[in-house]
């Protein structure tokens, strides 16, 4: 469940529709490729995407879907070489990739909870939701995904609030928090789920065993947050993020290369900045270097 690019054709850069916004610098109609994208099926600014108006490639995530319809609902066929399958391939990807995303929750949500009926569930959801992604394209074509997502999303909010029970965390799932400063809400063990955490402040903030279940954390502030305990949440997430070295990452997760290397100090919130005011600024010998008014 993990993107592998080198066995996939693009598709990821092909199948969906870009519109150009502060995510993607142009254009895209569902289909065409981007203008980026090389004839190996590599990136030609992937080192640069970010500083070249993409930053919306560098979070997303198919979750290992590309290569399983490139090599193995397609049999490695590459939409390039074989036309008349193009739309049925890229069709078929707009299915396989929920899918894949629901096996990657399924996968945590075991891992998290103990034998058990909700054990016994989960596992056969993900059984379940397997034989769906090994399906030919025909039938992947007539997957209700909707009404699949539904039937695991339930069993993933139980593993959830089995998860989280005992502590006391807050529900704010699928609240809209965009740009709020969230330094004092207690976060712990709260419930996250689909919640909008755009430009959020959450420095230094405790998420231990927050459910950030489809939680949008684009641009939010992790900087010195803790996230080590945190259900759920997956490598694109923190990506779409900015942090630092300070902040405390779930296993498994590796420090987006964007981040910051540096540590600021972090002052709690209504603190004045570094240095205060001008004239209350001071020397390394205590006199003030500001001038009276």
């Amino acid at each position: 469940m993990r993107a592998d690019c080198a066995r996939c054709f693009g598709i990821c850069c092909v199948a969906p529709a870009f519109a150009a916004s502060a995510d993607f610098a142009v254009d895209k109609p569902a289909g065409q490729p981007c203008p980026n994208l090389r004839a190996d099926s590599r990136c030609g600014i992937h080192r640069d995407l970010r500083q070249r108006g993409f930053p919306g490639c560098t979070v997303f995530d198919c979750f290992g879907a590309g290569q399983h319809v490139a090599q193995g609902t397609f049999g490695g066929r590459d939409w390039r070489a074989d036309p008349a399958t193009a739309r049925r391939m890229f069709d078929t990807f707009a299915v396989m990739r929920p899918l894949h995303e629901l096996l990657w929750y399924l996968t945590e949500a075991l891992a998290l909870t103990p034998a058990g009926p909700l054990r016994d569930d989960l596992a056969a959801a993900l059984t379940e939701t397997g034989r769906l992604t090994d399906g030919t394209p025909e039938e992947l074509l007539a997957v209700d995904v909707d009404a699949q997502r539904d039937r695991v999303n339930r069993l993933l909010s139980r593993a959830g609030e089995q998860a989280r029970a005992g502590r006391g965390g807050v529900d704010r799932r699928g609240a809209v928090l965009i740009g709020v400063d969230l330094r004092r809400a207690g976060l712990a063990g709260a419930n996250l789920r689909g919640a909008c955490l755009i430009g959020a402040d959450l420095r230094g903030v405790d998420l231990g065993a927050a459910d950030l279940t489809g939680a949008d954390l684009r641009g939010a502030d992790l900087r010195g947050a803790d996230l080590g305990d945190c259900l759920f949440v997956h490598q694109s997430q923190l990506d779409a993020a900015r942090g630092d070295q300070r902040t405390v990452l779930p296993r498994g997760l590796r420090r987006p290369a964007h981040w910051s290397l540096t540590v600021t100090p972090l002052r709690p919130p209504g603190a004045p900045a570094a240095g205060g005011r001008p004239s209350d600024r001071r020397s390394g010998d205590g006199r003030s270097t500001g001038r009276r008014r």
